[in-house]
């Protein structure tokens, strides 16, 4: 499994716009996507343009392989503009074996 938090700072004017296309390419990337576990966008409360991102992929292909989806590149192309800053973290997960009851607990 891979596990990154993406940090995404995004310039106030675009905020809206972003969030739009922001969504728009995490669902493709769920649903389209076998080896795409997660990809939950989410902002700070208290400050709006900080974006982060939980993405979790079966693996490094499967990562490699949605860098390369028509989706993710109109996502990336379209949205240059929009972000100021970017950083990725990768994670290790402390308890993988949990993942799979806090999916469960989703429910269909």
């Amino acid at each position: 499994m891979m596990i990154r938090i993406a940090e995404i700072e995004i310039d106030s004017n675009y905020f809206e716009q972003y969030t739009n296309i922001l969504q728009a390419e995490s669902r493709a990337s769920v649903k389209l996507e076998p080896g795409v576990i997660c990809i939950y966008p989410m902002y700070q409360k208290e400050n709006p343009t900080q974006v982060r991102l939980l993405e979790i992929y079966a693996d490094k292909e499967a990562y490699e392989s949605h860098l390369k989806t028509a989706h993710f590149l109109e996502y990336k192309t379209s949205t240059l503009k929009m972000v100021k800053a970017l950083r990725l973290i990768e994670m290790k997960a402390i308890d993988p074996g949990t993942m799979k009851e806090i999916f469960k607990k989703l429910g269909p």
